[in-house]
C-alpha cells in the first residue's frame, strides 16, 4: 500500500491548509450565488430630488472637502436640528447613495457586516449595510452612533483610519473601501452618559460637524418652507421654542427642536388652534412632569 502511487499521505498541516482553501471556496460560491459580490440595485437609495436644506454655517464645505481626501465625518448636535436633512442634502449634491441605520442597543457587527442565511434550504450570504455600501461605494450613515453597543462600533475602526478595509471575518476577505464611498456617524452629545458615550478611539478617526439649531430668521424660514404656513405663525412657533430651549436643565432634557416646529406648524396649517398643535406636537413630546407640561403650555398660550 505505501508504495501505491495513487495512495498520498497528508500531514496534519497540509489537510489544515486544504480544509481551509475549500471552506474558503465554499463561502465565495455561496456569496456569488446569492448576491452577485454585493452587488445591488443602488436606485432605492438614491436622492432623486433635491432636499431642501439652508445651510447654517460652513458645514457643506467642510463635508465636501473632507469626502474629496477620504476623510470619514462625525455629526454632533441636538434632536432635531437637521443632521439628518443634511445628509440626505450630501448623498444629493454629491450624486452618492445615502445607506442610513438607525443605531440601537441591540444593534450587533452581524447586523451591519452581514451574516449567512438559510434561503430555500440553501445557506447563503447577505451583505449587511456597511458591507454594501463599502462594496458599492455609497455613503454609510450611522444615526445615534452612541446608542449601539461598543463592540459593534469597533467594527467601523478599519474604514475610518487610513486602512478604509472592512474585514469580513465569516468569509475570510477584506474588502476595501473605494474611493467614493464615505463613513459618516452622528450623536447627541447632550445624551452622553457614562454608559453612552463616544470612545476617545472611535472619536478621533473622524472630522467633526458640529451642529444647533439654526438663527430665528433661517428657523423661521425653514418652517414656512416645509409647511406652507404663514411667516407671522412661524416666528411664534420659532419664539415659543427658544422659550422651551432656555428651560434646557431646568427641568426639560430638551427644548422644542426644529423638527417640533415643522410637526406642530402642519397642524396649525390644517386648522388646528395653535395653542392645542403646540400642546400635542411640542409641549407632550418634550415631557411627562405633570409641572413641566403646565409650564410649557403656559409659554404656548403666551406667544399665540
Amino acid at each position: 500500500m505505501r508504495n501505491d502511487p495513487f495512495m498520498r499521505t497528508y500531514s496534519p498541516r497540509q489537510e489544515a491548509m486544504a480544509r481551509a482553501a475549500a471552506e474558503q471556496q465554499q463561502a465565495a460560491a455561496t456569496r456569488n450565488a446569492s448576491n452577485g459580490n454585493g452587488a445591488v440595485d443602488l436606485s432605492q437609495y438614491m436622492v432623486t430630488e433635491e432636499p431642501y436644506y439652508r445651510p447654517v454655517a460652513d458645514e457643506v464645505d467642510m463635508y465636501e472637502a473632507a469626502y474629496s481626501v477620504r476623510m470619514p465625518i462625525m455629526l454632533k448636535g441636538p434632536t432635531g436640528c437637521g443632521k439628518t436633512r443634511f445628509m440626505e442634502h450630501m448623498a444629493w449634491r454629491l450624486k452618492r447613495p445615502l445607506i442610513t441605520v438607525s443605531c440601537h442597543d441591540d444593534l450587533t457587527a452581524s447586523d451591519l457586516v452581514g451574516r449567512y442565511l438559510v434561503t430555500g434550504g440553501e445557506t447563503v450570504w447577505v451583505d449587511g449595510p456597511l458591507a454594501r455600501a463599502v462594496r458599492n461605494g455609497a455613503i454609510c450613515y450611522l444615526d445615534e452612533i452612541v446608542e449601539a453597543r461598543k463592540d459593534t462600533t469597533v467594527v467601523i475602526h478599519p474604514l475610518a483610519d487610513d486602512r478604509r478595509v472592512l474585514p469580513m471575518e465569516k468569509l475570510g476577505e477584506v474588502i476595501e473601501a473605494g474611493p467614493e464611498f464615505c463613513m459618516a456617524i452622528s450623536y447627541n452629545p447632550g445624551y452622553q452618559s457614562v454608559l453612552k458615550d463616544l470612545k476617545q478611539s472611535t472619536r478621533q478617526r473622524f472630522v467633526a460637524l458640529e451642529f444647533d439649531y439654526p438663527s430665528a430668521e433661517l428657523e423661521a424660514k425653514i418652517v414656512v418652507n416645509e409647511t406652507g404656513v404663514a411667516q407671522e405663525t412661524a416666528e411664534q412657533l420659532v419664539k415659543f421654542a427658544h422659550m422651551t430651549r432656555n428651560l434646557k436643565g431646568s427641568g426639560l432634557e430638551e427644548g422644542a427642536s426644529t423638527r417640533l416646529l415643522v410637526h406642530a406648524a402642519k397642524l396649525i396649517a390644517d386648522g388646528v388652534n395653535p395653542v392645542v398643535a403646540c400642546r400635542t406636537c411640542i409641549a407632550e413630546a418634550l415631557t411627562d412632569d405633570a409641572e413641566m407640561l403646565v409650564a410649557v403650555h403656559e409659554l404656548s398660550a403666551s406667544v399665540f
